[in-house]
């Protein structure tokens, strides 16, 4: 199986299986010197974790991350970074009744005609358990783009249709803030108090709702971004939606710049008092050409519903044969995936701009 690498000189590989012995994450290109520490790690981990309140699965994993290698006496040496987390409350029981049955809205038919195997315990490989890995790698991006003064959010900006007002990204740091206080990612109280509501009738009704996540990043220097095949918004796309159950990203204006005339959509430029160039509008989101203008970086990312439902559901099993679905009691999955997606999105933006810094300085001497 391929393509378990991220990323072009700050690269990352991960590995193992929802209900395998343990996850983890191979990262090499990172600078040596740079201070990190297991605690950081762990900081990260637990905004991801499960189980921590009635909007998330009920799993009861602790993401326990260990350093094996490339950090000596607290900061990095430049050599391969291994970090391991390993599974302590898998639950594959729960498996074996429906282990011969095409779940809907799973990969188990997809990952069967491709490789004629799949793993049944909690998804294997295509599970949302790998992206734990993500984020501990994460944190050493993040704390390698801070280095350079870049912040970053990631948030709920919608549940189940329920949107909050568009949010102010001047003052990321803030942001965030208000986004952690928040036991489902969003800094809108109103708005999120609304979400909740939802979510807890729709599982109450045995199903499930879909996001969207909006994340932001501030403190770009211009230039960060390869044309043709590496833009800076084609490298958070490809980010992005490699994350299990994301159905659409768009960056700035997005779709609705394609309602737009250019006379309203084009970021005209002016010169402050210091005689520095920037934009006076960023309907662009923080690019042009694929190469970032120093202004926020926005974006938006649709994640669809969870696709494990208490609903019964219609099916075959693998051989064909027409079968009803239903989840064996007992069973443990997020009600709305997008809310423990919001460390995800933040982490997968830290490696894309990590990566984006290190080559960017190889575009001129």
């Amino acid at each position: 199986m391929p393509s378990n690498s991220f990323g072009s000189l700050f690269r990352i590989t991960t590995f193992g299986e929802s209900h395998g012995l343990a996850i983890g994450v191979v990262i090499d290109g990172c600078p040596a010197g740079l201070p990190i520490s297991l605690e950081e790690i762990q900081e990260e981990l637990f905004l991801r974790q499960p189980g921590k309140n009635p909007y998330t699965s009920p799993r009861g994993e602790k993401d326990e991350a260990e350093i094996l290698s490339g950090v000596f006496e607290g900061k990095t040496t430049g050599a391969p970074i291994a970090l391991l987390i390993r599974n302590r409350d898998a639950d594959s029981s729960k498996y074996e009744p429906i282990k011969d049955l095409l779940r809907p809205g799973h990969a188990n038919y997809t990952y069967l005609q491709k490789y004629g195997i799949f793993d049944y315990r909690g998804g294997g490989r295509s599970s949302a358990r790998e992206t734990a890995a993500r984020v501990a790698a994460g944190a050493i991006a993040k704390k390698l783009i801070a280095h350079f003064g870049i912040r970053t959010c990631a948030f709920v900006a919608e549940i189940g249709g329920i949107a909050m007002d568009p949010p102010d990204l001047k003052n990321l740091a803030a942001l965030r803030e208000k986004t952690l206080e928040s036991p489902i990612f969003c800094p809108d109280e109103m708005a999120a108090k609304q979400m909740m509501a939802a979510i807890e009738a729709a599982k109450k009704e045995g199903d499930s709702l879909g996001g969207i996540l909006q994340g932001a990043a501030s403190g770009l220097p211009a230039g960060l971004g390869d044309p043709v095949y590496q833009k800076l918004e084609a490298n958070l796309a490809y980010a992005m939606l490699s994350l299990p159950a994301t159905k659409g990203f768009e960056i700035g204006s997005g779709f609705a710049g394609a309602r737009m005339k250019g006379s309203e959509h084009n970021d005209t430029f002016e010169a402050d008092s210091k005689g520095e160039i920037r934009t006076t509008s960023n309907f662009a989101g923080g690019t042009l050409g694929g190469i970032s203008t120093g202004a926020p970086l926005f974006f938006r990312v649709a994640f669809k519903p969870t696709s494990s439902i208490e609903k019964e559901q219609k099916t075959v099993s693998t051989t064909g044969k027409p079968a009803a679905f239903k989840l064996p009691p007992g069973s443990r999955h997020d009600p709305c995936v997008a809310i423990r997606a919001v460390a995800i999105v933040e982490s997968m933006l830290a490696l894309v701009l990590a990566d984006a810094l290190l080559m960017n300085r190889l575009a001129r001497i």
